[in-house]
């Protein structure tokens, strides 16, 4: 099965370790050990941590990372460079968030702030909203 075959969905739930060696990585995104060390020549944003003999040990927002470049290049259709942009384009967290603001009670006063959502959890508020809505119209 070639990478582009295999959404991310489909992917490995990634374990909670702090440190992943490359064929770890290589398996949970489904990406050859070389890709991964091209990958890091090519994006300055996944820099695995070197250890002895220059083994690279992976963390946790680095196997995410992997997995960013690999939807981009191979579901999306981005090329390297055109990935590279996107990536820059995007918060650290990969999410392409939509701003929204919440009440936050720190010691004093409530106030309100501004926070980014990842679009997700935004799409789930505004579906929740709506089944709210239409409840009320349907009273008991």
């Amino acid at each position: 099965m070639r990478p582009a075959d295999k959404p991310l969905a489909a992917l490995p739930e990634i374990p909670r370790k702090r440190y992943f060696a490359i064929g770890e990585v290589s398996e949970l995104c489904d990406v050859k050990p070389h890709v991964l060390r091209y990958w890091e020549q090519e994006f300055p944003q996944l820099k695995p941590v070197k250890r002895r003999g220059n083994r690279r040990y992976y963390q946790q927002d680095d196997v995410q990372m992997v997995r960013r470049i690999r939807s981009l290049l191979y579901e999306q259709g981005f090329t390297i460079g055109g990935a590279r942009q996107r990536l820059k384009e995007m918060p650290r967290n990969g999410h392409d968030g939509v701003r929204t603001t919440t009440t936050v009670v720190a010691v004093g006063k409530p106030r309100t702030i501004e926070v980014a959502m990842p679009a997700r959890v935004q799409e789930i508020k505004n579906l929740r909203d709506e089944l709210e809505s239409l409840l009320r119209l349907f009273p008991e």
